[in-house]
C-alpha cells in the first residue's frame, strides 16, 4: 500500500475531511491580522446598510435557471461593479457618450473585468444586446480558425443599431489567444472599425501583442479590498439566509486573495456541503493548510522548537497536502504575523519565497520543507515575538 503522501488529490481531500482543527477561535484573532479585525467589527455597520435596502437589487438581477451564485449575483448594470471606482467611472463615461473604443482590460482573475464589459455592453446596446454582441473565451477557441470564421463573420453581420453604436466582440482571457491568431485579428480590426468594436479581457495585458495593444485603450483593474469583498458576500448571505460566523468570513476572505468569484464559490460550497459557513468547514471545502496549524508551525521554529515544528509539517504532508499547498499559506500566514517586526518577518518571508520558487521550479519534496523550517529556525536568536 502506498503512504499517505502519494495518494491522490482525490484521496487526500477525504483523508482531510476527517481532521479535526485546533479549537475554534477567529483565525486571524490567533495570527494577529489588524486590518481584518477592524473588519470584522464593522460587520454591524453593513447589517445595517444592508437593512436599509442595499442588497435589494441584487434580487432583480437573478435568474430563476441559474445555480452558481457566481451567476445569479453577477451584476448587471456598472454602477454594481465592486471595486476599481476610477476605472468602473470610465467605463460609465463611455456608456454615456456612446463612442465605444477598442478596449484592453487587464488584471487578476475574479475582479471584474469581463463582468465590466457586459455591464458596457448591455448599457450601450441594451435591447440588441443578444444579437450585436459576441462572446468568446479565446482559452477555448485561440486558434486563426476563429478570427477567420466566427470572428470576421460576425463582423460582417448586418445589426440594426442606433447612431455612433457598434457591434462588440469581446474575447475573454484573450493573453491565451495564439500570437497567429492575434496577428490575422489585425486587419478585421481595421476593416470592420465602423461597425464593430474589440474588448480584451486577459490577465496579463504583455502577451497581447504590440500592434493590437496600439489599437486599444488599456484600463487595468486592480485587486479588490477586503472590505469590498466581505459587503458583497454579507449581501449574499441576506438575500440567501445563510448561517455563518465571522471567523468563516474571515476564511473565506483569507481564500479569496481579493478574488470575488473564488470567495462567492467557497460560500456557496460550503453552505451546500455542511448548511453552515465556519472557518473549519471553510478550509475543508477548500482544501488547504489551516492558518491556525502553518502559524503553529511557523512560531515553534522561530522560538527555536524545531523538533516540534517538524512534527506539525509531517502531520500536514502525511494528510496529503502539496508543497504549494503549504509554503504558499505560510506565506499569507506570514504578511499577517504582526507580532514580529518587521524587518525579522522580511527576512522569514525571504525564505519562504525562495522555498516557494524552487517548488514552482519542481522540487516539491519533503526535504525542501523541512529545509524552509530549518533555515527559519537559525533565525531564532535575531527574530523577537512580541508578548
Amino acid at each position: 500500500m502506498l503512504p499517505l503522501s502519494q495518494q491522490t488529490r482525490s484521496n487526500r481531500r477525504l483523508s482531510s475531511f476527517s481532521w479535526r482543527a485546533p479549537p475554534r477561535q477567529p483565525i486571524f484573532t490567533a495570527v494577529q491580522t489588524r486590518p481584518l479585525k477592524k473588519l470584522i467589527s464593522n460587520l454591524n455597520i453593513l447589517h445595517h446598510e444592508l437593512s436599509a435596502g442595499t442588497g435589494a437589487a441584487l434580487v432583480s438581477n437573478c435568474s430563476a435557471g441559474l445555480t452558481t451564485r457566481v451567476e445569479k449575483y453577477r451584476p448587471s448594470v456598472l454602477a454594481d461593479v465592486v471595486g476599481n471606482k476610477e476605472t468602473v467611472e470610465s467605463l460609465k463615461r463611455i456608456a454615456e457618450e456612446g463612442n465605444m473604443p477598442h478596449l484592453i482590460i487587464s488584471g487578476l482573475p475574479g475582479i471584474g473585468k469581463t463582468t465590466s464589459v457586459l455591464c458596457l455592453a448591455h448599457e450601450l446596446l441594451q435591447d440588441q444586446f443578444r444579437d450585436a454582441v459576441l462572446e468568446l473565451n479565446a482559452s477555448d477557441d485561440r486558434g486563426i480558425d476563429v478570427v477567420r470564421n466566427k470572428i470576421k463573420q460576425f463582423a460582417q453581420k448586418k445589426v440594426q443599431l442606433p447612431p455612433g453604436r457598434h457591434k462588440i466582440v469581446i474575447l475573454d482571457e484573450a493573453d491565451s489567444m495564439t500570437p497567429g491568431a492575434q496577428q490575422a485579428l489585425r486587419r478585421t480590426m481595421e476593416i470592420y472599425s465602423n461597425t464593430t468594436r474589440f474588448a480584451f479581457a486577459c490577465n496579463q495585458s504583455s502577451k497581447i501583442i504590440e500592434p493590437l495593444q496600439s489599437r486599444c485603450a488599456i484600463l487595468r483593474y486592480n485587486k479588490l479590498e477586503d472590505e469590498e469583498i466581505l459587503k458583497k458576500l454579507l449581501q449574499i448571505i441576506k438575500l440567501e439566509n445563510i448561517e455563518y460566523t465571522n471567523d468563516g468570513l474571515e476564511a473565506l476572505i483569507f481564500t479569496a486573495e481579493g478574488d470575488m468569484r473564488q470567495a462567492i464559490n467557497n460560500l456557496q460550497s460550503t453552505f451546500y456541503g455542511y448548511g453552515f459557513v465556519n472557518s473549519d468547514n471553510v478550509y475543508k471545502i477548500v482544501d488547504s493548510p489551516h492558518p491556525l496549524v502553518i502559524a503553529k508551525m511557523l512560531r515553534l521554529c522561530i522560538k527555536g522548537d524545531l523538533d516540534q515544528g517538524l512534527d506539525i509539517l509531517r502531520s500536514l504532508w502525511s494528510k496529503g497536502y502539496s508543497a504549494i499547498d503549504i509554503v504558499s499559506t505560510s506565506f499569507k500566514v506570514l504578511k499577517a504575523m504582526y507580532d514580529i517586526d518587521e524587518e525579522s518577518r522580511l527576512r522569514v518571508i525571504k525564505i519562504v519565497g525562495f522555498s516557494h520558487m524552487r517548488v514552482l521550479e519542481g522540487v516539491s519534496t519533503y526535504l525542501q520543507l523541512s529545509c524552509m523550517l530549518a533555515k527559519i529556525y537559525e533565525l531564532n536568536d535575531t527574530v523577537k515575538l512580541q508578548a
